[in-house]
């Protein structure tokens, strides 16, 4: 999904990522900049690590989080866990086609 995002929108070098609202850190410039040797675009190379970056295997990810939960951490704090399925995450689909996903990821009534 975040490939798509940046082949929407044109992300062909670090520059193209100042009018989406980032301002990438030296460090993710050159991770950046070492992805992108060869015949891989930018937009790979880029949307490559900023997934590993955001969504690794951290407490942000949801098998991550699940384990820290089931061991107590955070306790006695009350939590509130939401996840979001992949077919909620539209690029401006018909109404249709949404509520076609959005169906799709109900759960059945067995």
């Amino acid at each position: 999904m975040v490939l798509r995002f940046a082949m929407e929108k044109g992300i062909n070098s670090p520059t193209d990522l100042v009018p989406i609202g980032l301002n990438p850190t030296r460090r993710q410039l050159a991770e950046y900049s070492r992805r992108h040797r060869g015949e891989t675009i930018f937009a790979q190379a880029w949307s490559a690590a900023f997934v590993q970056d955001k969504f690794g295997a951290a407490t942000t990810h949801w098998r991550k989080l699940e384990d820290r939960v089931r061991r107590g951490v955070g306790n006695p704090c009350p939590l509130l866990l939401i996840g979001l399925p992949a077919s909620l995450v539209t690029f401006g689909e018909p109404d249709a086609v949404v509520e076609t996903l959005i169906d799709e990821g109900k759960p059945s009534a067995a």
